[in-house]
């Protein structure tokens, strides 16, 4: 795939940086940190073209400010980045949303503002504000108040997943005894009331096993 490769040769030129500013995900223009400063630099994911990324890099240079080249460690965070995030897009989890949760996986403490989280993204905070509401509500990270700076400081900590599995299970197991009451409603004597209890059983039983383990493993070290 020439053009994606091109992409990450013009997105590691920039890899140097802050970490904080560089949370790299998506090929949208306003993507953030190093992949969305290229794009942006350099004609947009639309108009991008490797050899201006290096003629931008060649200006640079000869205003007295080469451009750094990415260490080992710097193309490591930026392929676990990019892995992280795929991943959880490919879990069900909105761009955007996956975006947010990675970035604060990855950040030093685990804890970062609505601001930290917009100026690292390169997105608008109505994004952020969408993102970290979502994450809240499934349990993936939680919201606490700084009173020193009086903001609200989003955490991802070691109970996120317990958390995240506890309140997935729960909803599940309430289907479960919908669609239980269902299939008596209508009668395990007829085709449609068999199906709903036995899937509503089937629903209960898994909920209750991944309750009882996620108890059971909630600290296990690593």
């Amino acid at each position: 795939m020439p053009a994606r490769q091109g992409v990450v040769v013009g997105a590691e030129a920039q890899v140097g940086e802050d970490l904080a500013d560089r949370v790299v995900f998506g090929d949208h223009p306003d993507a953030g940190g190093a992949l969305g400063r290229s794009h942006g630099r350099n004609g947009g994911p639309s108009d991008y073209r490797p050899e201006r990324a290096q003629q931008a890099t060649a200006r640079r240079a000869r205003r007295g400010t080469p451009a750094r080249s990415a260490e080992p460690q710097d193309r490591k965070v930026f392929e676990v980045e990019e892995g992280a995030v795929e991943m959880a897009i490919g879990m069900g989890l909105p761009k955007m949303v996956a975006r947010v949760l990675i970035g604060l996986w990855l950040s030093e403490d685990g804890r970062l503002t609505a601001a930290e989280l917009s100026r690292g993204l390169k997105v608008s905070p109505a994004s952020i504000s969408m993102a970290v509401g979502y994450l809240t509500q499934q349990g993936l990270i939680r919201r606490e108040r700084d009173p020193q700076r009086r903001h609200d400081v989003y955490v991802v900590d070691d109970d996120a997943w317990y958390h995240s599995t506890v309140i997935s299970s729960r909803q599940t197991l309430a289907a479960a005894e919908i669609a239980k009451a269902a299939g008596e409603t209508l009668g395990l004597d007829t085709p449609v009331g068999r199906r709903l209890a036995r899937g509503g059983a089937f629903l209960e039983r898994i909920s209750l096993d991944a309750l009882a383990s996620a108890e059971r493993w909630r600290d296990l070290p690593p």
